[in-house]
């Protein structure tokens, strides 16, 4: 018997046991901060899984399965022009306008196609960071002040943490270079203006179901009022395209077209119902074809079962720690406020720290940061959460490190903290 490997698992379950045996329930803060966690989880499923993370998923079984690795590689490789490079990933990851967890499946397909790790890492930062509505609406509510230098910060933070990790980890980088200069090029199935309306309209339904309805007025507003209409639309051209382009049998979609609109007569005033059936239909479809169009499900099931765990168990961990949005958990929101007043080092790395811990939804940021505010918050710890906040998040950290590792997943927070803490400083030292 390996007495070694058997004193580990004993220590382990010991450790358990005692864990388990000495549980504070009862104590108020204990099970309130038990009561928070299982909240956060139960307002993530409800608000993020259906719209934001199983669409995420089918766009990024779709990226490893109808682009090829050499076009990835054109464009986001190793060997790519940087200009080119590091644009292209800011700007289409801004146009996402996602969460920190709804970008990770679309980070890891571009990451395993061949995307270079600097603009893989500008896309994972620019995602949930570069978002134009909530950048609005930090002017409107915060002030011009933070919300000209949130947009400023964010734009230079994704391509800066980008260019960063490329130089730290550049040996990797040069080995991947070596590999990737001679692999064949792919062949081409289909035209490639057919994959881009493709994904246009995976994108397109992506943004519009999510779309905040914070904003009231003008274009935003507009967009708020008819997002669903929208959606169905695009829904509707990406379904005929499936037909036309993917070969997909008519009766199939014919069948689940039906089923969504018999769910929309029926549960009109709950959209989120015809969209689940929508994907359901779509996972029925894809599962009972053959060829591309089933290693596409296969492909979009696989990082599903490689992310949702994580974020699951981060999702937790991180609303027992730090409660939702305007709760507490088992750390009371009194220290958090008593820490990141004035302008010092102290408050503006704390800031930086929290933000990258805690867990913001899209836009969730500004209320949070509204009441820190008129509670002492100073402005630069209040920049400098911003700009790691929506960025990162626990969950966030531990599906990086499943696709990227130890070292480059603790380079990239330690980046993201860093230059958070550094923004808020100069921020405050300008404006105090």
């Amino acid at each position: 018997m390996d007495w070694k490997h058997e004193s580990k698992t004993f220590l382990i379950i010991a450790g358990l046991f005692l864990l388990c045996f000495y549980l504070p329930v009862g104590n108020q803060r204990f099970d309130k901060a038990v009561l928070e966690a299982l909240g956060l989880v139960q307002w993530y499923a409800q608000e993020h899984v259906l719209l934001c993370l199983i669409p995420a998923f089918f766009i990024a079984g779709a990226i490893s399965v109808f682009i090829s690795q050499a076009s990835v590689m054109k464009y986001l490789g190793v060997k790519a022009n940087k200009v080119l490079a590091y644009g292209v990933a800011s700007v289409s990851g801004s146009v996402l306008a996602v969460c920190s967890c709804t970008v990770l499946p679309l980070f890891a397909g571009i990451y395993k196609m061949g995307a270079g790790l600097g603009p893989a890492c500008a896309f994972l930062y620019s995602g949930p960071a570069i978002n134009v509505l909530a950048i609005i609406l930090t002017v409107r509510v915060l002030g011009l002040e933070l919300g000209l230098a949130r947009a400023l910060g964010a734009i230079l933070f994704s391509v800066a943490i980008g260019l960063a990790m490329h130089w730290i980890f550049r040996k990797e980088e040069l080995e991947k270079e070596k590999v990737q200069a001679v692999m064949p090029e792919a062949d081409v199935k289909r035209p490639l203006f057919h994959n881009a309306i493709h994904f246009a309209l995976m994108v397109a339904i992506l943004v519009l179901v999510n779309w905040s309805s914070a904003e009231t007025t003008g274009f935003f507003g507009w967009m708020a009022a008819y997002k669903w209409v929208l959606a169905s639309i695009c829904a509707g051209l990406f379904a005929l395209i499936l037909i036309v382009w993917f070969e997909i049998k008519i009766w199939k979609m014919a069948l689940t077209v039906i089923s969504v609109i018999t769910a929309w007569l029926l549960a009109s005033q709950t959209p989120l119902i015809p969209f689940a059936v929508g994907l359901i239909g779509l996972s029925w479809i894809l599962i009972s074809s053959q060829g591309e169009r089933e290693e596409w499900f296969v492909s979009s099931w696989t990082f599903a079962k490689q992310i949702m765990p994580l974020l699951f168990w981060g999702v937790l961990i991180a609303g027992f720690l730090l409660g939702r949005p305007g709760g507490e958990g088992v750390i009371p929101s009194s220290w958090i406020a008593s820490l990141v007043g004035g302008n010092s080092l102290a408050s503006n790395f704390f800031a930086s720290v929290v933000g990258a811990f805690m867990y913001f939804a899209t836009l969730t940021e500004i209320p949070i940061l509204q009441g820190l505010l008129s509670g002492g918050m100073g402005k630069g710890p209040a920049l400098a959460l911003l700009l790691a906040g929506p960025a990162l998040s626990l969950p966030n950290m531990l599906v990086i490190r499943n696709i990227m590792g130890n070292k480059k997943t603790a380079a990239y927070i330690a980046l993201v903290i860093i230059m958070s803490t550094a923004s808020g400083l100069l921020f405050g030292w300008m404006t105090g």
